[in-house]
């Protein structure tokens, strides 16, 4: 008697093919390898959109390794390649001209990121704001252009976040009560965060 396969759940698919193909693009371009560079550049203009604002990046975001283990239904392929899409283009938003470091780090939740942005012990009331709309948005566009606008915050600032993470919680959040369950984990670790921290700052590429 055949024992039928359980799948795993799309979102953990997602978020290691995302960990997968940004891990790639790190590499490449922190060694300064002409097409990581050529590709960042060009995914950095989706940051914020969505797969069907942005045409020309189509096959561009390693959407087919969403593929690679079986057939989706169509509402999963909708929500696994939207939230692929906004994961890879963030990170490529993130990583620009940050070349000693890569922006891409296991283990670094995006609320403790947004925390690290603050002084220690204090709030810092235009980024909490930021946060906070992010965390209440209520349609992937909105979401998608939150999202950019605290990596933004984040480059400037040359904080890591992990991007394989986001990328599932991406998924998640498009789910019914998922966006709960992901503005849950936001908040824990944002207010769980401590500026002693070691967890993500001693984190190395070989953690990618």
């Amino acid at each position: 008697m055949t024992t039928p396969t359980t799948r795993r759940p799309v979102a953990g698919l997602v978020g290691e093919v995302a960990g997968a193909y940004i891990g790639e693009l790190q590499k490449g371009y922190l060694k300064d390898e002409s097409w990581a560079v050529a590709t960042l550049a060009r995914l950095r203009r989706g940051a914020g959109k969505l797969p069907a604002d942005v045409p020309d990046l189509w096959g561009m975001t390693g959407t087919e390794r969403l593929y690679d283990e079986g057939e989706l239904s169509e509402t999963e392929e909708t929500r696994a390649e939207a939230a692929l899409f906004l994961a890879v283009t963030l990170y490529a938003l993130h990583q620009q001209s940050r070349s000693e470091q890569g922006m891409h780090r296991r283990r670094v939740e995006l609320g403790a990121a947004v925390r690290r942005l603050m002084p220690p012990g204090d709030l810092d009331e235009p980024i909490r704001c930021h946060f906070v709309r992010a965390g209440s948005a209520e349609t992937r566009e909105a979401l998608a252009d939150r999202l950019r606008q605290l990596v933004s915050l984040l480059r400037r600032e040359s904080i890591p976040l992990d991007y394989a993470l986001l990328a599932e919680q991406l998924y998640l959040a498009q789910t019914p009560e998922g966006m709960r369950r992901v503005r849950e984990r936001w908040g824990r670790s944002f207010h769980a965060y401590r500026s002693d921290d070691s967890g993500d700052a001693g984190s190395t590429d070989k953690d990618v």
